[in-house]
């Protein structure tokens, strides 16, 4: 398998080299040639293998081979060696019908740990192998920043720069970047929202010559190793319901802001795991509600929410997905990508809107509704859900058959999200990790939402 861009202009790289890539160097992102599709005999092989050997049974269809198996085999244990359960991620009955994955006993209580932690052992691997100095950059709408660095910190070539939006993550979220003191790590806070430090990642990234001096690597979701990590929780979530219910198709209800945890999903559908509907959870920032039910796709008015982490406007992975809808033309995804840069809107005819709601329900959780959520299901269940995994709990509601069986991602531990769990009358006990964090001392530097300020800040880093 080789990597190719959605906008058709790279093609025909390695694992490897997609990897530390990033971001396609046409602005495209990478997809893999071909989606590889597994047999109905080889998922059955699949049902009673522990997390670990299905990350290694996926793995092994896009890596080429690049990385022997002994140390693959090696990153995939360290990487979830951290984790507070044996399972890795869980399934648990919430009702009858609805089941909670839970992605959040990760070392940073969210699912983004799921594919940072292999991604920190893998830019490791290649710094050492290859003799490379790996400066990574990235931008946080709360979650990911947290769990790429803990993935990276204090290891030997590797710096992470990591922007956030000042003000606009939740107090945990914030503690969890800036309490690390290891000097490979920079925090900046930045004056404007999550779409600001997105949209300055990917320009920094767009320039080949900047990206080339400053060895830049990518830990979003830009990054398809992200994606194809994500991938392997619906496998093995598919497989315990299947094992409890005999059901043979189940639907997923995914919070998603960035659309790359959904867009794992979709990969999985793809690839011939038995999904029914794949319902997308999101927020007021309900710009991927609309692209589903009426195939316009344009940014509106940023708001600020309960569940912060969705907080987006502007879609990375949406353009991977296009690539798809459009049937792999990539001319055509450059085309509207194009139109989007200058117009500020994609507007999809009938007939690939009808391909859209074949893959995907929507429901936007507006603020209430997101708060009695969380309260009802901690009185009729005794389950307490963070603001984001509720809003996948109320789209289950909204977007579910009856009679059908629906799996929920569970994104992250309430702990990070006090401010919204106060706000419904529930008093929670923090994680002794989380609790400490308020003693320890913060580190990061305020900027202006300006691309030339970033870029000054990251070349002093990097340089040091």
């Amino acid at each position: 398998m080789d990597y190719i861009s959605t906008r058709g202009k790279v093609g025909n790289i390695g694992f490897i080299d997609a990897f530390m890539m990033g971001l396609g160097n046409d602005g495209g992102l990478l997809v893999p040639n071909e989606i590889p599709v597994i047999s109905t005999e080889t998922l059955q092989q699949w049902e009673q293998l522990s997390y670990q050997e299905l990350v290694m049974a996926i793995f092994s269809y896009y890596t080429n081979g690049e990385i022997p198996e002994e140390d693959l085999k090696q990153m995939v244990e360290a990487s979830y060696s951290t984790f507070r359960h044996d399972e890795v991620t869980p399934v648990r009955k919430l009702y009858e019908g609805t089941y909670l994955l839970e992605l959040f006993h990760g070392p940073t209580f969210a699912f983004k740990d799921i594919a940072l932690q292999f991604m920190g052992q893998l830019y490791s691997y290649v710094a050492t192998k290859y003799n490379k100095k790996i400066h990574i950059l990235g931008a946080t709408s709360g979650d990911t920043g947290a769990s790429a660095i803990e993935g990276v910190r204090g290891k030997e070539g590797i710096k992470i720069c990591i922007l956030h939006p000042h003000g606009k993550v939740s107090k945990v979220q914030e503690l969890q970047m800036t309490t690390v003191q290891d000097d490979n790590v920079l925090n900046l806070s930045v004056d404007g929202n999550f779409d600001d430090c997105q949209r300055m990642i990917k320009e920094l990234f767009a320039d080949l010559d900047f990206k080339s001096a400053n060895q830049l690597a990518a830990i979003n979701s830009i990054n398809f190793v992200r994606i194809m990590a994500q991938t392997v929780y619906y496998f093995y979530a598919y497989f315990r319901v299947k094992q409890e219910t005999s059901v043979e198709r189940v639907n997923f209800s995914v919070p998603t802001g960035n659309f790359g945890d959904i867009f794992a999903g979709y990969l999985a559908k793809r690839m011939g795991l038995p999904i029914n509907k794949l319902i997308l959870a999101t927020n007021e920032n309900n710009i991927l509600e609309r692209f589903v039910q009426e195939g316009v796709y344009m940014p509106g008015e940023f708001c600020s929410t309960y569940s912060p982490s969705m907080d987006i406007q502007v879609a990375s992975n949406f353009e991977r997905y296009l690539y798809y809808v459009l049937n792999e033309d990539a001319a055509q995804v450059r085309k509207l990508m194009e139109h989007f840069k200058t117009e500020g809107e994609i507007v999809l005819p009938p007939e690939l809107l009808s391909k859209v709601q074949a893959d995907f329900s929507a429901h936007g959780v507006m603020g209430q509704e997101c708060l009695d959520t969380i309260s009802d299901y901690k009185t009729k269940a005794d389950y307490l859900l963070d603001p984001h995994t509720a809003c996948g709990v109320a789209a289950v509601e909204k977007c579910a058959g009856t009679g059908e069986v629906t799996v929920s991602l569970a994104t992250a531990h309430p702990a990070k999200f006090d401010e919204a769990i106060r706000l419904c009358g529930i008093e929670q006990q923090f994680p002794e990790q989380i609790a400490i964090l308020f003693n320890k001392q913060q580190r990061q530097k305020r900027i202006d939402a300006e691309l030339s300020v970033v870029a000054d800040e990251l070349v002093k880093f990097y340089n040091s």
